[in-house]
């Protein structure tokens, strides 16, 4: 069966979307008869990157889980992809970089709807999965289901933030058009120095603090140019937070208010972050290699001069390990129906220096594939699946579902 509804993100933040992406589109794949009149176990699919319309995750995963388990399935159509692709996107290259957290809210909200609908339709027990990107996006939406979920993200981690910083799709990000938006900014730049300086000069963590309060964020960036030139001689470690707040608001006419809303990190009422374009980078030994010598500097006065030249790298990923890290949202109810799908030599979500998955989620299960990322997804589907029914037979026998 195929069907659609209106997107609740639309609702609670509307003019995030294109128009195009407004609508959720699924198919479900069901049994012609079920075995049992009260077990109809039934999964939800995320798409990984570059995964549009449904049919790789039909043929690959849905139709053998069915055959092989009887477990039944629901494909969710990403927003920007496939029937949602806005008409000047180019395949898969996202147009902003904050078109990724969008992605995300509007599937955490798009998955609660399908749940809804399985239970009204008596369906159940449910389950989440999906992979790579796909898989997070798992993650995010079990967080939100306040009901034990079986959940099997596949080859992704506690935290997406190091795929677009350390990993390979970093190269995807155009750095030195972020940089240069940075440099040519200075009431953008020279907020976020106040912002390094009141966090510990830590960019890392001031691209956190921005995520969390960017509405009053915006707000500092309204301070004029002049207050901001005379402010520079005076030290930030001398102003409280407060008395930063109290000099906001000095040229709020020239922003447009209408954008200054929940959904204000999201769009151009955010200067230069949503501007942010994603281009295929062949060469990016130069950035990659700056932001190792950085991990591995030992000297304070190195490793400034170094994280004031690509504070923007660090800015960013605090600012997306905010929006995306597990821990910081809702564990899910049951972590022991947690079977989580990693691959050893993943080049793509990087794992060092991350938190651990069960670190976040005590009693969920990590089980590892002797493989890349490529090569997991192209020769271990079986082992994906086997994953997902492990994890609906866990639910079934703990929560007592009839056969």
């Amino acid at each position: 069966m195929e069907g659609h509804f209106r997107s609740p993100f639309v609702h609670y933040l509307p003019g995030l979307l294109p128009v195009e992406s407004e609508n959720a589109h699924f198919q479900v794949i069901l049994p012609k008869k079920w075995a049992s009149e009260y077990y109809k176990p039934i999964c939800l699919h995320m798409a990984g990157t570059g995964d549009h319309y449904f049919w790789r995750r039909r043929q690959l995963i849905a139709k053998p889980l069915l055959k092989e388990a009887g477990i039944s399935s629901i494909l969710l159509e990403n927003p920007f992809y496939g029937l949602r692709k806005p008409k000047d996107q180019v395949r898969s290259v996202l147009h902003n970089v904050s078109d990724i957290f969008v992605m995300g809210g509007c599937l955490i909200m798009e998955s609660l709807v399908l749940f809804h609908w399985c239970e009204r339709q008596g369906l159940g027990p449910l389950g989440v999965t999906g992979m790579s990107m796909g898989g997070h996006m798992a993650s995010l939406a079990a967080t939100n289901w306040p009901k034990p979920l079986a959940l099997v993200p596949c080859l992704s981690w506690s935290t997406a933030s190091g795929v677009f910083t350390e990993g390979v799709i970093s190269g995807a990000i155009n750095w030195e058009m972020l940089k240069n938006q940075f440099q040519s900014d200075e009431i953008y730049k020279a907020t976020l120095q106040k912002m390094v300086s009141i966090i510990e000069d830590d960019a890392f963590r001031a691209g956190q603090q921005f995520a969390k309060t960017f509405e009053q964020s915006i707000e500092k960036m309204k301070e004029s140019p002049q207050e901001l030139q005379s402010s520079k001689s005076t030290l930030i470690s001398e102003e409280t937070k407060e008395t930063v707040l109290q000099k906001l608001n000095s040229e709020a006419d020239k922003y447009d208010k209408t954008e200054v809303n929940v959904g204000g990190l999201f769009r151009l009422s955010v200067p230069n972050l949503s501007k942010l374009r994603l281009i295929n980078v062949d060469d990016r030994n130069v950035m990659m290699q700056s932001l190792n010598e950085i991990k591995s500097s030992t000297k304070h006065s190195v490793q400034k001069m170094n994280w004031r030249e690509h504070e923007a790298l660090h800015f960013m990923r605090g600012i997306m390990d905010e929006c995306t890290h597990l821990r910081n949202f809702s564990v899910p109810v049951d972590t022991s129906l947690i079977v989580s799908v990693c691959a050893r030599d993943d080049g793509y979500v990087p794992r060092e220096g991350v938190t651990d998955l069960t670190d976040i989620w005590p009693g969920a299960e990590v089980r590892y594939l002797e493989a890349g990322h490529v090569s997991a997804f192209l020769l271990h589907q079986k082992f994906f699946r086997t994953a997902i029914i492990d994890a609906f037979n866990r639910l079934r026998n703990k929560y007592m579902f009839k056969m």
